[in-house]
């Protein structure tokens, strides 16, 4: 099938390879603009891109989807299809109703839980056990297109936003290719999202941080999880202030008050948390200084008990 695939993140080039591997026509790419990045302020291509252009791929990075520019672009490449995988972008109706066969976008939550920019997030954020990965039809409102494709996954309570995200990649690789093959077909289904039932998952921001250690153990370990790696939990150890980049949440209790030091030395760094439950710091990244682990500060930063 010729397909036009839009995309952005290192999340999308796992069905970008796939769609390749599984002998479409990839017509063009279309991927955010580049932008700088590192100390250098070097522009840095995005990873579709750096993909596409490893198959001879033809990319394109257009700054508006409105001005009838991109829309030109998309009627030159004449694509049956146009695949959207965390494009970052809205489109308008005048390019998703271009394509014979549509618009399907790979959406990293079990739709119509989190919809928006960070469902991945807000599912470790929120102490989510299962998410998944939805294939849909695009509508003009938000991620609530009709379903073709679902599939589901246990969320490991240890497992970050990051390592999540590398998992739903390759678990949305293997539904666009089957959700593709229906749609040639002509047996794909097309199964109305319950609107009343949806939820939202906003763009993720530094306000989130801040570690409230009057909530539980848990809860504070998903918040760690969930903001891994930006914008990170932060708290202050010893008037320093901190990354929290990993925890373990600790079978003891405690009767001391909220944010109590318990332990801190060679062993560990233990603080009371909400409803007397513990949490163990385990890695931390003090402002300025690379990550490390929570007893390697305490050696230069001894912190008193209690």
């Amino acid at each position: 099938m010729r397909i036009l695939f839009m995309g952005t993140p290192s999340f999308a080039v796992p069905s970008l390879e796939a769609l390749v591997r599984a002998g479409h026509d990839i017509c063009g790419v279309f991927s955010q603009p580049d932008k700088p990045k590192n100390r250098g302020m070097k522009l840095l291509p995005t990873p579709v891109k750096e993909c596409a252009l490893s198959h001879n791929i033809p990319v394109f990075q257009p700054t508006k989807l409105r001005d009838g520019t991109a829309l030109a672009q998309i009627q030159k490449l004449k694509p049956e299809l146009i695949v959207v995988a965390a494009y970052g972008r809205i489109l308008p109706d005048d390019i998703l109703n271009f394509p014979s066969k549509g618009c399907i976008n790979v959406h990293s939550s079990l739709l119509p839980k989190y919809r928006g920019a960070a469902p991945i997030n807000w599912a470790i954020l929120n102490g989510d056990e299962e998410t998944g990965v939805t294939i849909m039809h695009m509508a003009a409102e938000l991620d609530a297109g009709d379903i073709i494709l679902q599939g589901a996954t246990h969320i490991d309570p240890r497992e970050t936003a990051e390592a999540l995200t590398a998992r739903l990649a390759e678990l949305g690789a293997t539904l666009i290719i089957e959700a593709v093959a229906q749609i040639e077909a002509g047996t794909a289904v097309r199964t109305p999202q319950e609107h009343d039932k949806h939820t939202l998952a906003p763009m993720l921001s530094k306000a989130l941080s801040p570690m409230d250690f009057n909530r539980t153990a848990w809860e504070l370990n998903c918040q760690v999880r969930g903001l891994y790696p930006w914008p990170a939990a932060v708290t202050e150890l010893d008037g320093v202030r901190c990354k929290v980049l990993a925890t373990t949440v600790c079978d003891e209790t405690t009767g001391k008050p909220a944010g109590t030091v318990l332990q801190a030395d060679k062993n560990g760094l233990k603080l009371a948390c909400g409803g007397g439950t513990v949490l163990k710091l385990d890695q931390i990244q003090p402002d300025g200084k690379k990550g490390m682990a929570a007893t390697a500060f305490l050696a230069g930063h001894p912190i008193k008990v209690n």
